[in-house]
């Protein structure tokens, strides 16, 4: 398939690795970095989602959605994402994502809206909103306020960054096997983010107790990304 991902806010928390395990399936162990273990709510946009040699479909194939996800290998190898939950504005996409990638898709009311920038070169700040509807657990909301700053450049290989944000591989779980799916894209145009206002129960929706810290924030204008086929583990 073929994806555009826009707009992208990157918000992580150090959690305890203990409270993160148990919430994994068998076979699939917490990739740390530095031996901290990270979680992310990651909101943005898809576009142009499509498969191979078919035209987008505005009606289809494009939508908010908002993940939740934590940092994985296996037998510390093929490092990925593992999904607790991702929350779409279209119902279709939800559907079709549960039977095909066997992914905690979620139907969701959701929200993006741009404020206009400031005097000179100061952007303007992006809000998210989100309201889940079906399936549970509910309530699972979000509304965050962001302000994109400084400059625009790759994350840095072995950074913290770069750990958070290049991933390639993700895991989901089906009828007792694990199955990983691979995606392509260019490295993220990063830039760090002030978040003005945060108020979400997503974690805690997926069994996660936020820490009552401010987050790690990224900002990307976005990428094309390549999506293939899942694969069944061994």
């Amino acid at each position: 398939m073929r994806q555009d991902w826009s707009f992208l806010l990157f918000l992580h928390w150090e959690v305890p690795a203990e409270s993160l395990r148990p919430l994994l399936p068998p076979g699939l162990e917490l990739d740390l970095y530095q031996g901290r273990a990270y979680v992310g709510l990651v909101p943005f946009t898809m576009s142009g989602v499509r498969p191979v040699g078919i035209p987008p479909f505005p009606w289809l194939s494009r939508y908010h959605e908002t993940n939740v996800r934590t940092y994985v290998h296996v037998d510390g190898r093929d490092p990925g994402v593992w999904f607790f939950s991702l929350d779409a504005a279209n119902p279709l996409a939800v559907i079709a994502a549960r039977a095909w990638f066997h992914l905690p898709y979620h139907h969701a009311r959701m929200r993006l809206t741009h404020e206009s920038p400031g005097a000179g070169t100061t952007p303007g700040a992006i809000s998210y909103s989100s309201e889940r509807l079906w399936p549970g657990p509910k309530p699972a909301t979000h509304t965050i306020r962001c302000m994109p700053k400084g400059p625009i450049t790759p994350a840095e290989s072995g950074t913290l960054e770069h750990f958070l944000v290049e991933r390639y591989l993700l895991y989901a779980a089906h009828r007792g096997r694990l199955h990983r799916g691979q995606v392509h894209h260019t490295p993220y145009p990063l830039q760090q983010a002030d978040v003005t206002a945060l108020d979400e129960s997503l974690l805690a929706a997926a069994g996660i107790v936020r820490p009552d810290v401010p987050p790690l924030a990224h900002f990307s204008r976005g990428v094309r990304v390549e999506v293939f086929p899942l694969t069944i583990l061994p």
